[in-house]
């Protein structure tokens, strides 16, 4: 093996680990080492649960708001989510095990209002969970919004908006996301 390529390499496991315990140290509940490059969790880092092993790549950022609560955004082993995803929490999202997740994904589990005669930054919020199957393929580009359950084995094309749930083993597509069969 290269010896830059060695160095390289051991740099990033480092600074991994490092990763690993900052967040720990800040709250994140890591279950085990999991690889992480330049993740973002700004807050509410106790509301965060993470199984070994996973991988969260670069620009992955793990938002938690409103009030806080054990296991709002859990991420199950062999999962890998990658570059610039964004998950951003309010009630919970779950994604199980072995799940690969493209890049530029934005997974939700709440909105906004929308009263007539409210300005937006004054209404409340709404949200349901998202859960997100075993074994869940999610391409890039792919939004999942609040309330949302998918099936174990589901498919999600590139680019599609996932508004209703995802049956077992469903391939799916589109805006807003329909399915394509099995």
């Amino acid at each position: 093996m290269n010896p830059l390529h060695l160095l390289l390499r051991l740099n990033h496991g480092l600074r991994s680990r490092i990763r690993n315990a900052w967040f720990c140290a800040l709250g994140v509940r890591l279950q085990g080492y999991v690889w992480m490059r330049r993740v973002s969790i700004p807050r509410n880092w106790r509301d965060i649960t993470i199984e070994s092993p996973a991988s969260l790549d670069d620009d992955v950022v793990l938002l938690c708001g409103g009030p806080p609560k054990a296991k709002k955004l859990v991420i199950r082993q062999g999962t890998y989510v990658n570059r610039f995803t964004m998950f951003d929490a309010c009630e919970r999202i779950e994604v199980g095990r072995n799940c690969m997740i493209g890049p530029f994904c934005y997974i939700t589990d709440h909105d906004h209002g929308h009263e007539k005669d409210r300005p937006i930054g004054e209404q409340p919020l709404r949200s349901a969970p998202v859960v997100i199957g075993n074994n869940v393929w999610i391409g890039a580009g792919v939004i999942i919004l609040k309330g949302v359950t998918i099936g174990d084995g589901a498919v999600i094309a590139a680019g599609a908006v996932v508004t209703k749930d995802v049956d077992v083993g469903m391939k799916v597509a589109g805006v807003p996301a329909r399915e394509l069969g099995q």
